[in-house]
């Protein structure tokens, strides 16, 4: 449209590209200082397979130009990668495939932000709940973050200013990093409206869509400002300490279809979206804002009965004390015979249930028979658990009750059932909830 003679508002086809394009981009992140995974492009198996020996596994690999991570897989072994290659058969010198290490037990941070060539906007930064690795259409994620310090936003804001100004941003840039070992890793930059743009608008009581068509048309930050459609200082980066946790989460039909064999689908979630909405829940903290978005999103988590564990060896350690938890509330743990004996040395009482795999009585049929409330069952690479889960998980979506697949989704969960016990869930007009953050935007700079 641009060579056609056009005119394009805001953001140009030129940036766009730039973002996009991995080799520019990644010379834009050297030139800025920010660090980002190391990776490679390649259109061969044996380009992919040399990259993946040289960066390390598990490798992210992902056809370039893609949207809602269309074809993206974590992939731990030589054998898997040369599979993916196979089955992405346009791979060419035109459409290369991306291999990125990918970050395992990083935390993952979603930033919207509005930018118009000298002035950026924080339009609010949003820790994801699952690790990551899982899509960020399917991650649940709070706003304002749970457990990110100021000093760490600050970090985001000033990485989110660079890559705006040399991507050449005017409007809207989501970007999304990963947090590990204390480094902030620029995972990708979009410089675009992105699926969470009505969420944070609505958490923060700022129209970001609005503000950003105005940048397009070429209005600054500071109009804006001076006019009262942004916050006259601060911005989505400062929230007060008593903001209200709003809690997105994604809306996964599994119950609603079923593979081209008859079989149920998979609930595993991963770097290539599944969900097909999202819900929101907002209150005063994260497990009365989670539990409320579970409830919009699948129905209330259980506050009684059984649930049943089996977990990857190394999710067994981080997964004690959620689990433990449980039982401390009154739940009984149902569990395979490895996951239980590693909770029964940490003072769980678990019961014991054979694998699908070992005949009558076993654990789909426990799940099937309607005996359990709640299933937590982590997998890990491409074999083992994470194929030997797959009945268990499918049992879980066939009777309709929660199936959590990370650590971190279970120890939101118990933090929601905490909420639920307590009687703390309530209802406010979102209305109201919105006047309070104005009068914080109105009050004196505080920046």
């Amino acid at each position: 449209l641009k060579d056609a003679g056009v005119p394009v508002l805001g953001t140009q086809p030129e940036a766009i590209h730039l973002a996009e394009e991995r080799g520019a981009f990644g010379r834009l992140l050297a030139e800025a200082g920010l660090p980002a995974p190391r990776h490679g492009t390649a259109t061969s198996y044996a380009e992919a397979a040399a990259i993946a020996a040289t960066i390390g596994y598990p490798v992210l690999v992902r056809p370039s130009y893609v949207l809602g991570g269309r074809g993206m897989e974590i992939v731990y072994d030589d054998a898997t990668l040369e599979a993916y290659i196979g089955k992405a058969t346009e791979v060419s010198p035109e459409h290369p495939v991306l291999v990125d290490r990918f970050l395992e037990d990083a935390i993952e941070i979603d930033v919207d932000a509005l930018y118009d060539g000298e002035e950026l906007y924080l339009g609010g930064v949003m820790e994801h709940i699952e690790e990551a690795g899982i899509h960020s259409g399917d991650s649940a994620c709070a706003l304002p973050p749970i457990t990110l310090g100021t000093g760490e936003i600050e970090r985001i804001r000033r990485s989110t200013e660079r890559i705006a100004a040399g991507v050449g941003v005017r409007g809207l840039l989501n970007v999304q990093y990963a947090l590990k070992d204390d480094v902030l890793y620029v995972l990708e930059a979009n410089p675009r409206a992105s699926r969470t743009v009505p969420f944070v608008s609505k958490a923060t009581a700022v129209p970001l869509a609005k503000a950003a068509a105005r940048i397009a048309l070429g209005a600054s930050v500071a109009d804006l400002r001076a006019e009262g459609l942004l916050p006259v200082s601060g911005d989505g980066g400062d929230l007060p300490w008593d903001a209200p946790i709003s809690v997105k989460e994604a809306v996964l039909p599994f119950h609603r279809f079923s593979t081209v064999e008859g079989h149920g689908v998979d609930t595993v979630l991963g770097p290539e979206m599944k969900s097909t909405g999202e819900v929101m829940g907002i209150d005063a903290v994260f497990g009365t804002a989670f539990a409320k978005s579970q409830t919009a999103a699948y129905g209330s988590l259980p506050t009684s009965g059984t649930v049943f564990v089996s977990l990857a060896n190394r999710d067994k350690r981080s997964a004690i004390f959620p689990v433990k938890r449980l039982a401390d509330l009154g739940f009984d743990i149902l569990a395979t015979a490895g996951t239980a004996q590693v909770l029964r040395r940490n003072g769980v009482d678990a019961e014991v249930v054979g694998k699908y795999s070992e005949g009558p009585g076993n654990c789909v049929e426990r799940i099937l028979a309607g005996d359990v409330a709640m299933v937590i069952n982590t997998p890990f690479g491409n074999a083992g658990p994470r194929l030997d889960g797959y009945e268990i998980r499918t049992a879980a979506v066939t009777v309709g009750i929660p199936c959590i697949t990370t650590i971190q989704g279970a120890a939101a969960a118990v933090q929601g059932i905490e909420a639920q016990l307590a009687g703390r869930v309530g209802v406010q007009p979102l209305q109201q909830l919105h006047a309070t953050l104005r009068t914080h935007w109105q009050g004196p700079a505080r920046r």
